[in-house]
């Protein structure tokens, strides 16, 4: 069976290059880089050498990296680990209605087990928050700020940089998870996020699954999530993933400054697949046409869901999703689709592809000519009928 794969912003293929890095670390180099004899040493050379290369594609000093085990953990670490560290400062958080699960259930943990009051600043229609809205929220009170960089159900950008002034203005640290932004937008450096805290995960730009990393601007600190050794700067305990660190690392080397998606190529494919669902009676784009990332498109289908729409592109080999791949299999309407004003029963039925390096307009067009009829038969067997 054919296979379109539209589920860039779920994971990506592990490069062959980036691979070919990892292997020598899955065999010979094998040692604990906390050990101090000679097998040990070389293993924390070539920790440290990795940890600097990083550093200078970002444009940041080495300190400032925490290595984690993906996004998840890294924002995880930032919101917590900030909060906690910041915590007799005030005890008020923000974040938006449009996060990853990976920061809301964070944001929301410390408001319900550790006594935060947390504020979620709303979006507009096309799923943008709007800075002047941060700053009416902003307190005497407030810690700490996070808002991503862009958005893995619709794509849209976030304006982080005004957000990440304003909060510095204001002394407080700000967040942005810009796992969906890297590999995919233009980079000049990390600091161009005006951000205290990055997340970053490997995966989403041909890098392996199972490496992260966190930036750190100096001199902030944060408490540890994981307790045990003094690993990555008594930040996070764990005897490191070297050859997935390796990985991470040639991928931010070869991806990043010149993204390994390629915008122009996207924006035809994506501009086409928007026209053809204007004309697809009950279908409906979501989010920004301008304000988003290159390879994604949202939509919703009336009088359908989510799983059976899929359940149907499946079957033509056709890979999609329904939002974010760790939400995948429920029911429940799209947190981003209802935050943006969408009707419960239409945010049931989110539709996203997200195209990236290998996609042809040749797919795109197998997949714009199988989706009438796809969409057709999902709402005669589907049962949530939109309203």
């Amino acid at each position: 069976m054919r296979s379109i794969y539209l589920d860039y912003n779920a994971t990506t293929p592990l490069d062959p290059g980036v691979r070919a890095a990892m292997l020598p670390f899955l065999d010979e180099i094998y040692g604990n880089p906390s050990s101090i004899h000679h097998v040990g040493r070389r293993a924390r050379a070539l920790l440290d050498d990795a940890r600097d290369r990083v550093a200078r594609v970002l444009g940041c000093r080495p300190s400032e990296l925490v290595f984690t085990s993906g996004g998840t953990e890294a924002c995880n670490l930032a919101v917590l680990g900030a909060a906690r560290r910041l915590r007799e400062r005030g005890r008020h958080i923000i974040t938006s209605a449009v996060e990853h699960h990976a920061v809301l259930n964070a944001c929301e943990y410390l408001a319900r087990r550790e006594d935060f009051t947390l504020t979620c600043v709303p979006v507009n229609a096309e799923g943008i928050v709007e800075p002047d809205t941060v700053a009416n929220i902003l307190r005497p009170d407030t810690v700490l700020v996070s808002i991503m960089a862009a958005n893995n159900e619709s794509g849209a950008k976030q304006p982080v940089a005004e957000i990440g002034a304003l909060c510095r203005q204001r002394g407080v640290a700000f967040h942005t998870d810009a796992v969906q932004v890297f590999g995919k937008e233009s980079f000049a450096s990390i600091h161009q996020f005006n951000a205290d805290l990055v997340s970053v995960c490997g995966h989403k730009f041909h890098g392996p699954k199972g490496a992260g990393l966190l930036f750190v601007r100096s001199p902030f600190n944060l408490d540890p999530l994981l307790l045990g050794g003094g690993h990555e700067n008594e930040r996070r305990a764990g005897t490191e993933n070297l050859p997935a660190i390796l990985g991470l690392t040639a991928a931010i080397e070869r991806f990043i400054q010149e993204p390994v998606f390629p915008q122009e190529r996207l924006w035809t494919l994506t501009a086409k697949v928007i026209a053809r669902l204007d004309t697809l009676p009950g279908v409906t784009f979501r989010g920004s046409r301008d304000t988003r990332l290159s390879n994604t498109v949202a939509f919703t289908v009336e009088a359908a869901d989510s799983i059976t729409l899929l359940a149907a592109l499946d079957l033509e080999g056709v890979c999609a999703s329904g939002g974010a791949a760790c939400s995948a299999g429920s029911l429940q309407p799209s947190h981003v689709m209802l935050a943006m004003g969408v009707p419960p029963a239409a945010a049931k039925s989110l539709v996203r592809f997200s195209l990236g390096r290998e996609s042809t307009a040749e797919e795109i067009d197998t997949v714009l000519d199988l989706l009438p009829m796809l969409i057709k038969r999902s709402q005669e067997h589907s049962p949530v009928k939109s309203r």
